[in-house]
Parts: structure tokens; C-alpha cells; sequence
């Protein structure tokens, strides 16, 4: 399996979201945003936390609109596995790869702690190694992680089974306390907490290394 990590002006999450790919034993490649295309044979993108080109103008606003960027939108449209985590979940919001958008915390303040999710369905690649309703501690760190959606939107959402985690304790104001959501194929996710932080017993824990091993794993077997 390949997995392609971007990596953007402001990017700090890179190299941890590679290493945790890699551990489930993915074959990572860097790519860079200046890049017009994907490495051949990519399987699933990975667009990493951190604060591309500053947050000037939205969070993940101009990083949608950089070169690479079309080449993720095609990647996730013909089928394609794309992860955005934290400033990679505003990425896929801009891109309109998933619904809503992420809004300033509730408490207009920056949010670096861990945190305990619900895993709120096992049904997709990424959380099926979870069991429904478990509970997982998962750092966050974001000043723009409060998910805002029309009521339609989250009606939909919730009905079709695409919300992956919900906050247990909401830390940040997000509707329906949402932490992370799928695409309607269920091969794009996004979320606000760091899994790839927590894929080894140094980090403090090891709760993320469940959704990377599992998808590779399921990835592997398609």
C-alpha cells in the first residue's frame, strides 16, 4: 500500500502522520504542495495538522487551491482514500471533499490537550478495528476545531452513519459534539484529533495505531 503525504507551507504534523503510515506498514511518499500530480500508484492521501500557509484567509483556504490540490480532489472522486487531519480536516472542507466547516472554538482559544472520543461507527476502513462505542484518548490542538453544519447536513450525516468519532467531553463547541466525519463512500475522513500522535507507547498511547493498522490492513485486502 502507498500512501502520499502532503506537505504544505506550515505543515507540522507531516512527518508523524509518515511515520504512523509507516508502522502500519505503508509505503509513504512525501509530496510536496508545488506538485501537480500524485505519485503513481498512490492509494490513500494523507493531508496533515498544522497551520498551511499561516491560516491567512481560512484555515486550509489557500492550502485547497495550491497545485496539489486538484490532484486530491480527483484522487478522493474516482474512489481514492484521503485522511485530513486537524488543518487537514479544513483542507477537505475547502475542497468541498466533505461537508460543513470548521469555525472558531467556542471558547476563542487555542486547545492543546487530550481528549476522550466516542468511536461512533465502525463502518468504514478506518474505524473498524474499533468497537462501536469505545471510548479512545486522542490528543487535539487547534484554535478553528468547532464543526458547523446546516441542519440538513447533520441530519444526513448522522443518518447515514458517516460520523466516525463524537468528543465525549466537547472541548470545543462542535455541533453534535463531532470530532470526525466520512464522505458518502466512506473512503475520505476527516478529523480534528491527532491519531498519528498516539501510535506508539512513548507518545503516551497507542489508541490512533488501531485506525492506520486497520486500514491498511483492510486496504491491503481489497
Amino acid at each position: 500500500m502507498k500512501a502520499a503525504v502532503i506537505t504544505f507551507p506550515g505543515s507540522n504534523c507531516d512527518r508523524d502522520l509518515a511515520v504512523a503510515f509507516e508502522r502500519a506498514g505503508a509505503e509513504v511518499v512525501r509530496v510536496w504542495h508545488k506538485d501537480s500530480a500524485l505519485p503513481e500508484g498512490t492509494d490513500i492521501v494523507g493531508v496533515p495538522g498544522g497551520f498551511s500557509f499561516g491560516d491567512y484567509l481560512r484555515c486550509g483556504a489557500i492550502a485547497a487551491q495550491s497545485p496539489i490540490g486538484a490532484a486530491v480532489k480527483a484522487h478522493a472522486e474516482r474512489g481514492g482514500y484521503v485522511l485530513g487531519i486537524c488543518n487537514g480536516f479544513q483542507v477537505l472542507t475547502e475542497m468541498r471533499l466533505l461537508p460543513g466547516a470548521l469555525m472558531r472554538n467556542a471558547g476563542l482559544k487555542f486547545i492543546c490537550k487530550s481528549v476522550d472520543l466516542q468511536v461512533a461507527s465502525t463502518g468504514s476502513d478506518y474505524t473498524s478495528g474499533y468497537a462501536k462505542g469505545q471510548v479512545i484518548r486522542v490528543p487535539v490542538a487547534h484554535h478553528d476545531g468547532n464543526y458547523t453544519a446546516d441542519a440538513d447536513t447533520l441530519a444526513r450525516l448522522a443518518g447515514e452513519d458517516r460520523i466516525a468519532f463524537r468528543y465525549a467531553a466537547n472541548p470545543n463547541g462542535s455541533m453534535a459534539d463531532i470530532a470526525g466525519i466520512l464522505s458518502e463512500n466512506r473512503r475520505v475522513l476527516g478529523m480534528m484529533p491527532h491519531p498519528e500522535r498516539v501510535v506508539d507507547p512513548v507518545q503516551g498511547g497507542t489508541d490512533g495505531a488501531t485506525l492506520f493498522a486497520g486500514l491498511i490492513g483492510k486496504m491491503a485486502l481489497a
